[in-house]
């Protein structure tokens, strides 16, 4: 009787040590699914290059996160990595952050969206994602939906925001009237950039405007690819939401100005960047949507219930400056600057409003 209560006594103890090391070993994803307990959790933050526009995007990320109660060191540690233009850099960040304990990552750039989704598609567990500053979701192959917006990766969500090309266009046809000969700078090898430039080709096909190309794969490429497009006699020239050009805005700007010729852009910049105007998504705008978008997760919300749209804030910069010396008769209109949410002339940079539109 005594040997066979010690057997029971003994095995109750193994049952019970048995349920104390299989709770231990599910402590880290029982806590992952409560954050409303106040645990600190891990985010990755990862971006392709360093551009104002990703730069602005990554700024209002981390802001709205923290006016959500997630301040760096606080309630969460951020993980900030930047492949600085590298696609093999890429790679290997998207591969490092799907296989390490994140909670969450944001990501940055069309590049960023893709390498990430790809590594994804291979975690155990895949890590929750939320993109942003990416010009058409639905058409670099991540498994989004153009028809369906709610029809995207369980553990994915995000938000397109293409550029408003046609808008551009206008603005620069109304400038100068006569204007048949347009410039562009691009990467063909970038998903995001060939988005752009089909919509380009058909908005100045229809417009009767040439659109002239040349591709620049790097940075080193911009100064010849700028040179091959005055040989050929454009009237100005476009820089897309390209992240090679929009790196290499100021070169291009420098040899456009050189021969007398106007540069607007869909990318703006928070500095002066010597365009004639700049008309684009505000990314610290739309970075302040991803941000809060993250919040939401964290909060708990699940990714899957929250459809994929395309949001762009409109910010038009103009710089009456660059209108002088120009060897055509481009005109900066009263309704343009009443327009612009920033005008730069003489005297200095006057902000009119913190956002102009929302397309």
């Amino acid at each position: 009787m005594i040997a066979a209560l010690k057997q029971l006594t003994l095995g109750l103890c193994l049952i019970a040590g048995a349920a104390a090391v299989l709770l231990y070993s599910d402590l880290d994803s029982r806590r992952g699914e409560v954050h409303s307990q106040g645990r600190v959790v891990r985010v990755a933050m990862v971006q392709q290059i360093s551009v104002p526009a990703l730069d602005d995007g990554l700024a209002g990320a981390i802001s709205a996160l923290k006016d959500r109660g997630y301040s760096d060191g606080s309630r969460i540690v951020l993980s900030k990595y930047n492949a600085q233009g590298d696609i093999s850099t890429g790679n290997a960040i998207a591969k490092e952050v799907t296989n390490s304990n994140f909670d969450l990552i944001v990501s940055f750039s069309t590049v960023s969206l893709q390498t990430i989704a790809n590594a994804n598609r291979f975690a155990t567990p895949p890590r929750r994602h939320v993109f942003a500053l990416v010009s058409d979701p639905y058409a670099v192959g991540v498994g989004v939906s153009r028809e369906n917006h709610m029809n995207h990766p369980a553990y994915m969500t995000g938000v397109g925001s293409l550029a408003p090309v046609q808008d551009a266009f206008d603005l620069a046809r109304r400038m100068l009237p006569s204007l048949k000969r347009v410039g562009l700078v691009w990467d063909p090898s970038e998903a995001n950039s060939v988005v752009t430039t089909t919509l380009a080709r058909n908005i100045c096909s229809s417009m009767g405007i040439a659109l002239i190309e040349a591709t620049a794969e790097n940075s080193t490429a911009i100064g010849d690819a700028t040179a091959s497009l005055m040989s050929r006699d454009v009237q100005a020239i476009w820089v897309s939401p390209d992240l090679i050009a929009s790196h290499g805005l100021q070169l291009i700007v420098s040899k456009a100005r050189s021969a007398r010729i106007p540069v607007f852009s869909s990318v703006p910049s928070s500095g002066v960047s010597g365009a004639l105007f700049e008309l684009g998504a505000d990314y610290l705008a739309i970075g302040r949507v991803a941000g809060n978008l993250a919040a939401d997760v964290l909060d708990g919300r699940d990714p899957r219930g929250i459809p994929v749209e395309n949001v762009v804030p409109v910010t038009l910069k103009v710089n009456k400056r660059a209108v002088k010396g120009l060897r055509e008769n481009w005109r900066v209109s009263a309704d343009m600057v009443e327009r612009a949410t920033v005008v730069v002339d003489e005297s200095g940079i006057h902000q009119k409003q913190a956002m102009a539109e929302t397309r």
